[in-house]
């Protein structure tokens, strides 16, 4: 890749420059996995830091985007599995006072959670992050078909949650 100056940028300023470009998507990604800020940050910020320092594998800065979802899907995916499922204790759950809705919310959020990571990942890229199934695949290192068949699984089931509510 050129810039401006007509000097080839190096594997790491492009890197950084994506990183830059789409910290916020990033951090979106990691919260909707982990549901805490402070986890979320923690996680952009470490696969920040082994995107830079593996920017030198990157063979082709063209697809840097791409390497870099996947690293980020890597460190959610690790913390995930790291920290176990999460159990509240009732004394951790806040009664709510007032008066109950009347009407029930479609909780677009809490179905998304009732996907298994794989599915989230994809419904997530697609519709999300507007990315086309055959960068999905690339992303997350799977045949097209793959990702085309966890999409249409992800959707049924949401489908089936959300007509339940």
């Amino acid at each position: 890749m050129q810039s401006f100056s007509g000097k080839e940028k190096t594997n790491e300023e492009v890197v950084e420059a994506v990183l830059l470009e789409n910290y916020n998507r990033y951090y979106r990604l990691a919260y909707s996995y982990v549901k805490n800020e402070a986890d979320a940050a923690d996680i952009v910020q470490n696969g920040a830091y082994k995107a830079i320092r593996g920017s030198k594998s990157l063979r082709n800065a063209e697809f840097a985007g791409t390497w870099i979802y996947r690293i980020m899907l890597n460190e959610i995916f690790r913390f995930c599995k790291r920290r176990g499922p999460q159990v509240l204790s009732l004394d951790e759950v806040p009664i709510e006072q007032g008066k109950e809705d009347v009407y029930e919310d479609i909780d677009l959020k809490e179905a998304l959670d009732s996907l298994n990571a794989e599915d989230k990942a994809v419904i997530e890229l697609r519709f999300f992050e507007d990315k086309p199934l055959n960068e999905i695949a690339e992303i997350l290192g799977e045949n097209l078909s793959t990702v085309k068949s966890r999409l249409y699984r992800g959707i049924r089931k949401l489908r089936i949650q959300l007509a339940d509510e």
